[in-house]
């Protein structure tokens, strides 16, 4: 069992307290003090409202806050979320904390899927502490498919403006898409509801011990939920909140996303070698809603930041990529601003060939996906530009494009996966 290794044995204690529940909810948080309390009420009154007769616990997973937020998490009254009227519940709501590290990380998760599966939760969600803008039902969107219609894995559709979640459009949807057949919109997520059964699947396999699964396992989860023969679901929740990032995050957030998904190839190559054709998952809402709002982007620093890149890490780039692939990237970065363009077409061969570099460990994969930020500038330069005036219906049939695009070049990254040029 893996509580066995990974609950600490204050947490374990205070865990067979409990004993078993229905309905589990997660919180991994680090110097969170700001923004958890009005979280914790809103996932109190969720489960007050839509579970008012299941057992239930919150579980926090600390990574060692300085600022009292697990306190905050346990300490937030119950009285408070209670909903009006004469509604009462017949279980005890249990709010627990442990302390699993020093720092966020992928332990977090593995914290929360390991006291799932000792309490021998039913239905589970993971809630971003971050997330200021949730509203209580928000649990029953993540939890009611499951709990009532045996799905596996929920996850999240938001509203975004059109400038906004960028790497999941233009690289993480799309390629998760074409590779392992599924629609989802959000494989990476800060918000997922999922079964027992697929937490207990997951927490037990042999991931844990390499560093992509320690620091980002979220997309993994999806991955193996896609790969594993598990039911998938989407809900929609409204609008995302932008989250607190500075802009010299991008390489961490490579290495959680891109990273992760190119270390899933090798596991499941016999999933996505068979070249399944894409299906679409069962839905609640809206499956895109985008704002339009005039919101101001850097692009010249997005340029400086390609050009630099395809200048200065050209002997990386002759490690990673093919030829011709880098011949066109350095005729873009020769173009004026005008006429300066990163076709879709490239942009997949690039993200393509990425991977069978990453696959083959041709230098440090780290030094690899750090390689490809300068060239995600410059496709990120290419998609402002070109959906600048567009409407949502024109960055949904954009990304439809791209998401073509990765499915037709399928067989490319299986002819480099084996070899060939």
């Amino acid at each position: 069992m893996a509580e066995e290794s990974v609950l600490r044995d204050d947490f374990l204690r205070q865990l067979i307290s409990v004993g078993e529940v229905d309905i589990l909810v997660g919180l991994a948080t680090h110097n969170n003090a700001k923004t958890v309390g009005p979280v914790v009420k809103a996932i109190q009154a969720g489960i007050l409202t839509y579970f008012p007769r299941e057992r239930a616990a919150i579980i926090n997973a600390d990574g060692g806050s300085r600022d009292g937020t697990p306190d905050l998490v346990t300490r937030v009254s119950i009285d408070d979320a209670r909903p009006a009227g004469n509604l009462r519940t017949l279980r005890t709501l249990h709010s627990i904390s442990t302390h699993y590290g020093n720092g966020p990380s992928g332990s977090a998760l593995r914290t929360i899927l390991a006291a799932a599966e000792l309490l021998r939760a039913k239905a589970c969600a993971v809630i971003s502490p971050e997330s200021v803008n949730i509203e209580p039902d928000w649990i029953s969107r993540l939890l009611r498919p499951i709990y009532n219609e045996n799905f596996d894995l929920v996850l999240p559709l938001y509203r975004r403006h059109k400038f906004e979640g960028l790497l999941m459009r233009n690289v993480i949807y799309p390629m998760t898409r074409s590779l392992y057949g599924c629609r989802i919109r959000e494989p990476y997520a800060t918000e997922f509801g999922f079964s027992g059964r697929l937490g207990s699947d997951f927490v037990n396999r042999d991931i844990w011990s390499h560093e992509m699964a320690r620091s980002g396992p979220e997309l993994p989860l999806t991955v193996a939920a896609m790969t594993g023969g598990y039911r998938l679901y989407q809900s929609f929740l409204g609008t995302k909140a932008p989250m607190d990032r500075g802009s010299n995050d991008l390489v961490p957030a490579l290495r959680h996303t891109v990273g992760a998904l190119f270390w899933s190839l090798q596991p499941n190559f016999a999933v996505w070698s068979a070249s399944p054709n894409s299906q679409p998952v069962p839905t609640v809402g809206p499956e895109s809603e985008v704002a339009l709002e005039p919101v101001r982007v850097n692009r010249k620093r997005l340029r400086d930041a390609f050009l630099t890149g395809v200048a200065e890490l050209d002997p990386v780039f002759r490690s990673i990529l093919s030829p011709s692939t880098l011949a066109e990237l350095q005729q873009i970065a020769g173009r004026s601003e005008d006429d300066f363009r990163y076709p879709a077409e490239l942009w997949v061969k690039t993200v393509y060939e990425f991977a069978v570099s990453y696959h083959k460990s041709v230098m440090s994969r780290d030094h690899i996906i750090q390689a490809l930020a300068p060239l995600y500038r410059g496709r990120m330069f290419s998609f402002l530009a070109e959906n600048r005036n567009g409407s949502a219906e024109d960055i949904e049939h954009n990304i439809e494009t791209l998401c073509g695009e990765f499915e037709r070049l399928r067989p490319y990254l299986l002819k480099m996966w084996n070899g060939g040029e």
